[in-house]
């Protein structure tokens, strides 16, 4: 009789010890899943900082680009009026050359 029981106690004691092996096991799970879930979220958030950071530079990027083509077209406009105004001054020396040509 005392063995039937000790052998009750023994089974029933197993089986809490079992269940709470499973409590823990599935807690452990359900941290982790939360640490990964945690850590996902922190690398979107990472991933958007980058990704605004690198609009912004590209913003700038694109900006600089404006300027320097208008800068190259001021330039550009700038080198045809002096162009033309040597072109005008060779012409002029030319003129006076001939007249002093046909004075002589």
């Amino acid at each position: 009789m005392v063995l039937v029981f000790l052998l009750m106690i023994l089974i029933i004691t197993s089986q809490f010890e079992w269940k709470q092996q499973l409590v823990s096991d599935i807690e452990a799970n359900t941290s982790i899943s939360e640490k990964q879930q945690r850590v996902s979220r922190r690398e979107e958030f990472v991933k958007e900082k980058i990704i605004l950071s690198q609009e912004k530079s590209i913003q700038r990027l694109n900006e600089l680009v404006r300027n320097l083509r208008k800068q190259l077209l001021q330039c550009r406009g700038d080198n045809d009026s002096m162009n033309s105004t040597s072109h005008s001054l060779t012409e002029n020396v030319n003129e006076l050359e001939r007249q002093q040509i046909l004075e002589d």
